[in-house]
């Protein structure tokens, strides 16, 4: 294990870079690197064999700090706590956070499943929609422009260290999705298919919409086929994040 760079000057330009990177949810593009800040977020990327360039800990936390989180990186720092704070996005403040450098901007791939994302707007829904597509199996997510950042500090959060484990794309207009050569499949709370009737493809996509406009038209038109969920309830439609844990369920369980 490396001895730690003690960091005593809100001045210090790691830090600075650190402020920036987690309250600009566009911040990464430019700097080419996430702040992920807390112990699940850490973790998460040590899980998948992934490290982080710097390590930074409280003063605090790094007399109690695990060796595997003390390990995790060549560059290790430690700040007074009221620093750590000023740099955290969260109401109570983590003792660790990992800085790690982003892969190489993605390209789509053709034939595989995945969940594309229709300028969805709320950084917890597409953090939420990450998690569930990790969890069925869907790999791949694209994210068609006016989609919420996808490596921004609150879907980070939301998506608990699912974004590790799956091939994100963003930035992508309709046209770049005939490069996909799987089915379409848009979700819809009006017409089409019931879900719990309907024969799913495999592989195929999974589109979901923005969470007031829905699926654009001319994403619809490109639709193999329109899905809705039964609501028995009688509710008018369903949270998009909701809606979309049972739509991938649904095409996982009937792989």
């Amino acid at each position: 294990m490396n001895a730690p760079t003690a960091i005593t000057s809100r001045d210090n330009p790691l830090l600075k870079r650190l402020r920036v990177l987690a309250q600009d949810n566009a911040a990464y593009r430019k700097q080419g690197q996430v702040w992920l800040e807390g112990d699940h977020l850490c973790r998460a990327l040590l899980a998948r064999g992934l490290r982080p360039v710097t390590a930074v800990f409280s003063e605090t936390f790094w007399r109690q700090a695990p060796h595997d989180l003390r390990d995790a990186a060549d560059h290790i720092v430690t700040v007074p706590d009221a620093l750590m704070a000023g740099i955290s996005g969260l109401e109570s403040p983590a003792g660790v956070g990992f800085v790690w450098e982003l892969p190489q901007a993605a390209a789509l791939q053709s034939g595989a499943a995945a969940v594309v994302l229709d300028r969805l707007q709320d950084a917890g829904n597409v953090g939420s929609i990450l998690r569930s597509a990790a969890a069925m199996g869907f790999a791949q997510v694209l994210a068609l422009k006016g989609t919420a950042a996808l490596w921004s500090p609150k879907v980070l959060r939301a998506g608990m260290g699912a974004h590790f484990g799956l091939h994100l794309v963003e930035g992508l207009s309709v046209d770049d999705l005939a490069g996909l050569s799987v089915p379409l499949l848009v979700t819809s709370s009006h017409q089409g298919d019931f879900l719990h009737r309907a024969r799913l493809p495999w592989p195929c996509a999974w589109v979901l919409g923005h969470e007031g406009q829905g699926v654009s038209p001319a994403l619809e038109a490109l639709a193999t086929q329109k899905v809705r969920i039964a609501q028995p309830g009688g509710e008018e439609s369903l949270n998009v994040a909701a809606a979309a844990a049972i739509c991938l369920h649904a095409s996982a369980a009937g792989r």
